[in-house]
């Protein structure tokens, strides 16, 4: 007698796991590399306040990664599919080197491993850093044939709360190497060379500061863009400094002025803080301040990048991280930089994958499956 029953499709790929400062990230990537399924659940910061402390933050994943683990199985295994997890991936560390370490990203690791002891797979060690350009190289789509971006240097701009960096990225295919745990693997995807940075304030921080005084919520970058979107470009024009040295920045000095305009504003309407986004909010002068903060941004970030581009002799330019997706941003960058006489060639993160995600983090893993010895059972001789 036959059996009748109908096997059920199965979906192999890799699980990544993404704890940064203010979002919790899980990705599915399948044996193909396609996403199949992503979740991500940003930290609550109380109205007024600029951050969360890394112990809060902890503790906020720790309620959230159960939540999500359970909502990304329950779509993967939408319509009775099985999944078979073949390994696991995780960012241990801000970015690849010895001495990066966060908190939070504690959080994850300690979910990931327990996962992936459990099911006697790999455990995929790797950087938040290259999971966001990563992210990047499979999201934009400027990028187009992402293997030639590969195969040769390009520079890199992170830009977020947490980092402002120009580096310098070159691709290595074969660098993995076990972690104290023989069933872990440091996967270092990137060769990175960091150029330069910020002095003082990362450019998020600069966003985040400015638009809390404005009244906005943390993080401020998406209400800070609509309120620079009402700002005229030709009248009222408001500048904030763009402090370059070398390759390194600072915004210190465009967070002071700008907030002490806000300060002369919040004297003329007689406002308090707690009143503060129903009066300034609503001046003309919100606006222009806003958009201050967009064009010291992009300024400052033209200035060390036709520098790089000219000495480092690289055209290509990707840029990541949760500011990147700022469209004044992109469209300032590129009227300024694509231009003949500078002739860099831009790459943007789609604004979806710009932000903290474990998608990078993901496709590192099912890269490194692909093309190293990993032992996908190392559990079992």
């Amino acid at each position: 007698m036959q059996d009748s029953t109908k096997s059920e499709p199965v979906i192999s790929g890799i699980l990544a796991f993404d704890t940064s400062c203010y979002t919790t990230s899980l990705a599915f990537v399948d044996e193909r590399g396609k996403v199949r399924a992503e979740k991500r659940r940003m930290l609550p910061v109380k109205k007024g306040e600029r951050g969360l402390r890394q112990g809060d933050a902890f503790f906020l994943h720790g309620q959230h990664l159960p939540e999500l683990l359970a909502e990304i199985l329950q779509e993967l295994r939408d319509g009775g599919k099985k999944i078979k997890i073949e390994a696991v991936a995780i960012s241990t560390r801000p970015r690849p080197e010895p001495e990066s370490y966060l908190p939070v990203f504690r959080a994850g690791y300690l979910v990931a491993h327990a996962l992936a002891t459990t099911l006697e797979v790999p455990l995929i060690e790797t950087s938040h850093q290259e999971g966001h350009i990563m992210a990047g190289l499979y999201s934009a789509q400027e990028v187009g044939q992402r293997d030639e971006w590969l195969q040769s240097p390009f520079l890199a701009v992170h830009l977020s709360g947490g980092t402002t960096e120009l580096l310098r990225v070159q691709y290595e295919s074969t660098k993995i190497s076990h972690c104290e745990d023989a069933a872990a693997y440091n996967a270092t995807m990137f060769q990175i060379k960091k150029l330069g940075g910020t002095l003082d304030l990362h450019a998020g921080q600069l966003v985040d500061r400015v638009g809390v005084a404005l009244g906005l919520s943390f993080p401020a970058g998406p209400e800070l863009e609509k309120v620079a979107a009402r700002a005229t470009e030709e009248k009222d024009q408001i500048f904030l400094p763009a402090a370059v040295k070398g390759y390194n920045l600072s915004f210190s000095g465009a967070e002071t002025a700008a907030l002490r305009m806000i300060s002369k504003l919040d004297s003329a309407n007689d406002c308090d803080t707690v009143n503060r986004e129903k009066s300034v909010l609503r001046t003309g002068q919100a606006s222009h301040i806003a958009r201050a903060v967009e064009r010291c941004i992009a300024s400052t970030l033209e200035k060390i990048l036709r520098k790089a581009v000219e000495e480092e002799k690289i055209s290509k330019i990707l840029i990541v991280g949760g500011v990147a997706a700022n469209t004044f941003l992109r469209q300032r960058l590129r009227h300024r930089l694509e231009h003949k006489a500078v002739g860099a060639q831009l790459a943007f993160a789609t604004p979806q994958l710009s932000g903290d995600n474990a998608v990078g983090v993901a496709l590192i893993g099912h890269k490194r499956l692909e093309t190293s010895s990993i032992v996908v059972d190392p559990y079992k001789s």
